[in-house]
């Protein structure tokens, strides 16, 4: 191992490449810092405290926002609405291309077509970016503390100042957006994914502090020895079994058709055709955790009104029963985050698994399943091989998606620190990891040299046959 990252600094190319990523990451965290003029910042972190504290609807939805889009809203800087606008329209047109027959004939024009689509989800970024902002700036500028308002009184209705706010918000997802490119670019990974992964990685350090100042085996609100033993073993244990199912397959036998061409034949061969258990990756955990922070918003919001307008009604009652029972963490929330999460996993493969183009492409290219005729009967035994798996990556989403809320309310330890132990930020980490490392391992391969997983005996890689490249 110690060779490999020897071996990595030795290639000039992908040392520049290292360099170059970690630069523009290093320059995303100098942009997280700077703060939208004319908010108070000491109000703002008083505020979402408050919520934090009290379980507030709102401190759950900047948190929520702050794991997995790169940015802020707690701090409210340039950097708040984070790369999430890109990300979400990304999405849109990834669902709309399986659905819009314009689209999809423009995705198989390929090179071209893909970058039309590119060029509309900037378009659409941007127009997300401006809803965004307008409803962030217009939640801070209404809501308050005990101190006083989140923004400058003299600024809140100043139009140029919405201007500057609304630019400032806006400019910043871009030029996230236009980091990410250049990392895709120029460095190494996927520069949109390394910078979510900076960002939830960056809260690691103060999860540690926050499990420091809680150690206190001698209280019943603090965290024993035991419970530190408990979350360093179920980290270990959550980061294992997250590694083992992102890289987990169910390999089908191929076999390709037999061709005579004089006194030759051809062909022949068998391989494997890999289908991943965990198909959707993060995605239904990110739909189902975004769905399920509305109920909680919206009957929160009408449980205060309703408190006001008839205190001792029964439906006032009701709402905040509701309300409660859709807290995070729950009975009934888990429950119907468990749902659907199921739902979005079975829900992303009728979207980008298609069994029937991909038994075509078998039949075009001369292969078949043995003992399966090719055509519908082969797309029959592909979706149910398809269902069937997808309903063991769907529970494992599901465990891991649940396992942050058990673990913060049997230990009273915070989502900020539990959220190490599963849910979306890990899922995203790891998979970021990996898909970096198999990059840099690519590269070192195919100069011959020994990379992370293993190599020849002499450090130099595998034994290669023919000339070196």
């Amino acid at each position: 191992m110690l060779q490999a990252f020897i071996n990595v600094f030795k290639i000039a190319e992908l040392r520049s490449k290292l360099f170059f990523t970690f630069a523009m990451l290093a320059v995303y965290r100098i942009g997280f810092w700077i703060p939208v003029p004319g908010v108070s910042q000491e109000a703002l972190t008083t505020f979402f405290e408050q919520q934090s504290q009290t379980g507030g609807a709102f401190g759950r939805l900047a948190s929520y926002m702050a794991i997995f889009s790169g940015g802020s809203l707690s701090q409210s800087t340039i950097f708040g609405l984070g790369i999430m606008p890109y990300i979400s329209a990304a999405i849109i047109f990834q669902l709309l291309n399986s659905v819009v027959p314009a689209l999809k004939k423009l995705k198989e024009e390929g090179p071209s077509g893909q970058q039309k689509i590119q060029e509309w989800t900037r378009y659409a970024t941007i127009g997300l970016c401006i809803v965004q902002s307008i409803a962030w700036l217009q939640f801070i500028t209404r809501a308050s503390t005990g101190a006083g308002g989140l923004v400058q009184p003299w600024w809140s209705s100043n139009p140029l100042w919405w201007l500057m706010a609304i630019c400032s918000l806006t400019a910043g997802t871009v030029f996230l957006m236009w980091l990410g490119e250049q990392i895709d670019k120029h460095g190494i990974g996927n520069g949109v994914s390394l910078i979510i992964t900076a960002g939830i990685l960056s809260q690691m350090p103060w999860a540690i502090m926050e499990v420091v100042r809680r150690f206190d085996p001698g209280a019943s609100d603090g965290i024993g020895l035991m419970g530190v033993v408990l979350l360093a073993g179920g980290f270990v244990l959550v980061v294992a079994g997250s590694v083992l199912m992102t890289v987990a397959q169910r390999r089908i036998l191929i076999q390709q058709a037999k061709h005579t061409r004089g006194r030759k034949v051809y062909g022949g061969q068998r391989s494997y055709l890999p289908l991943r258990v965990n198909h959707g990756g993060v995605m239904p955990i990110i739909f189902a955790s975004s769905l399920m922070i509305f109920p909680s918003v919206m009957f929160s919001a009408m449980g205060t009104q309703l408190q006001v307008a008839a205190p001792n009604s029964w439906w006032t009652e009701a709402v905040r029963w509701i309300g409660d029972e859709l807290g995070f963490g729950s009975y009934l929330y888990v429950i119907l985050y468990i749902g659907m999460v199921y739902f979005f996993s079975y829900f992303w493969i009728t979207v980008q698994f298609n069994p029937e183009e991909m038994s075509k492409q078998l039949r075009d290219h001369g292969s078949f399943i043995p003992g399966l005729r090719p055509g519908p009967r082969t797309a029959e035994y592909l979706e149910s091989v398809m269902e069937r798996i997808t309903y063991v990556g769907a529970a494992f989403l599901a465990f891991i998606a649940v396992l942050p809320m058990v673990v913060g309310k049997s230990l009273n330890v915070p989502f900020t620190v539990t959220q190490f132990l599963g849910g979306t930020g890990l899922l995203i980490v790891v998979s970021v990891c990996l898909d970096f490392i198999q990059r840099v391992e690519a590269n070192l391969l195919m100069r011959n040299y020994a990379g992370f997983l293993g190599g020849g005996d002499d450090g130099r890689g595998p034994k290669m046959r023919g000339p070196r490249y």
